[in-house]
């Protein structure tokens, strides 16, 4: 008779997600992914498929836990005129903080768009989707801040925003500093439409 697994599921891929967003898909090896989350390689393999099913599973894990919830309060139907400076504001002091994991790991999707893993086409797709959500988010912002702000000028701004914060999130493993300047402008670039 077969055993069955016991153990958390959620908690397992939150201790694999952390080993994923420092050390990267390809870095990070089934030996680390064992001694962080207490599975056996064949647990691993039994529970997710793969490797790969476990760094998909830490993607879905991120997104839910980590991004959704920051972007909330730009998610809804009624945006607050002061949503998005809050989570630039938020941004940028998070980018302040070594210790963070935003500013020690960057940010797990942007890392993996400059990794070989994103020539798969499912990664690629996800890491787009994540562009598109933080787009259409910040665009809800902006509309929010600047209620007469519409068509191709708040597309340009909402593009703007959303690749200042991309570009922080890349910059911000070697220069925390210069990824919350970066932040900062986007602020100020939202402001002044104001």
């Amino acid at each position: 008779m077969a055993r069955t697994l016991a153990f958390d599921r959620a908690e397992v891929v939150r201790q694999a997600r952390a080993v994923f967003w420092s050390r990267g898909y390809e870095s990070a090896a089934i030996p680390e992914l064992e001694a962080a989350t207490g599975l056996s390689r064949s647990s691993i393999y039994n529970s997710f498929g793969s490797k790969r099913g476990l760094f998909d599973a830490a993607v879905d894990s991120y997104l839910d836990e980590v991004v959704r919830p920051r972007l909330a309060a730009l998610a809804g139907g009624d945006v607050a005129a002061q949503a998005l400076d809050e989570y630039l504001a938020a941004t940028q002091a998070i980018f302040q903080k070594p210790e963070s994991l935003p500013a020690a790991n960057g940010c797990l999707l942007i890392n993996s768009a400059n990794a070989p893993i994103a020539s798969d086409e499912h990664v690629s797709q996800a890491i787009c989707a994540y562009r598109g959500e933080l787009h259409a988010a910040f665009s809800r912002g902006l509309q929010a801040a600047v209620p007469g702000l519409a068509g191709q000028r708040l597309a340009l701004l909402a593009d703007a925003v959303t690749g200042l914060v991309v570009a922080a999130f890349a910059l911000v493993r070697i220069s925390p500093a210069e990824a919350a300047r970066l932040v900062e402008s986007a602020r100020r670039l939202a402001r002044a439409q104001a």
